[in-house]
């Protein structure tokens, strides 16, 4: 894959000391950074998003979450491994992230509001936008998530 821009982010300081308030911000709001956390990844993993794919699997498990927790991830639904907070906070992410097949249905928000005050639903609706847009900035121009020496050797042989 090669890259659309070298580095966008230098090429938008505003927009991105605006976006990292932004990331800043959901720490004051009590969210579980576990469940931001598994928000973001659930997103990125729907929008192919290599770059934050590594960085929040990275950030899991320095965190403590299981191996097994991150590969079901994918599998949510089908999974015992997620709480039920985290259930209605991944399917709200997944409906928001498929706005435009799923125009956010009653279910998923009625799923939603059972679990979270009307101020987190709030909260995490804007930490759901700002994980999109990462995503929409690093698979639109192609930024590639770093690669260890061990397996850049792997894929070369």
């Amino acid at each position: 894959m090669k890259p659309r821009i070298a580095n966008p982010i230098a090429l938008a300081p505003e927009q991105v000391k605006a976006m990292m308030a932004l990331e800043s911000s959901f720490a004051a709001t009590g969210l579980d950074p576990v469940l931001l956390e598994l928000v973001r990844l659930r997103v990125s993993q729907m929008n192919h998003c290599a770059f934050c794919i590594n960085m929040h699997t990275g950030l899991l498990r320095k965190d403590g979450q299981s191996e097994m927790r991150l590969y079901m991830l994918n599998a949510w639904r089908e999974s015992s491994l997620y709480t039920p907070r985290e259930r209605a906070a991944l399917g709200w992410a997944e409906t928001l992230t498929r706005l435009s097949e799923t125009h956010a249905p009653d279910a998923d928000y009625e799923d939603f509001a059972f679990e979270f005050s009307e101020a987190e639903q709030v909260q995490l609706t804007f930490a759901i936008g700002a994980i999109n847009t990462w995503n929409r900035l690093q698979v639109g121009f192609r930024v590639a998530h770093p690669v260890s020496a061990e397996d850049r050797a792997r894929v070369a042989a």
